[in-house]
């Protein structure tokens, strides 16, 4: 069974330099690369802090998901990288009016990442039945 790599003009494009795909599916199994917060109309980082940035990166993960024929309801598992504990409650608000229920599971790890940047997502989902 051959891998499909998935790509939405709805998503940003990672740079040639890094080495990913923005989601892969093989069978029904969708993997969802982590989603940044940049716009995919101008390529730049959102303005605003987490409640912003949450809800960008949640947007690429959907569309990440659609183009490859799922959606938030196909979703098990989405994995929230938080770079600041104390923006816990500001991450979760957001995310809680995006996903909406049922929420799938979720794991929240607090990392470092790029300059600029304090939250990114990925998704596993799985198709039909």
């Amino acid at each position: 069974m051959p891998r499909t790599i998935i790509t939405s003009s709805d998503a940003p494009t990672p740079p040639p330099h890094i080495p990913l795909s923005p989601g892969v599916r093989k069978g029904n199994v969708v993997q969802v690369s982590g989603q940044t917060p940049v716009d995919p109309a101008t390529g730049e980082l959102v303005a605003g802090g987490v409640p912003e940035q949450t809800e960008r990166a949640l947007r690429n993960v959907i569309a990440v998901l659609e183009a490859a024929g799922a959606g938030l309801e196909d979703v098990l598992m989405l994995r929230v990288y938080l770079t600041d504990v104390s923006q816990f409650a500001e991450m979760n608000e957001t995310y809680a009016r995006v996903v909406g229920e049922p929420y799938p599971a979720r794991t929240t790890v607090y990392v470092g990442l790029p300059a600029g940047l304090l939250v990114e997502i990925d998704a596993l989902a799985v198709l039909g039945d």
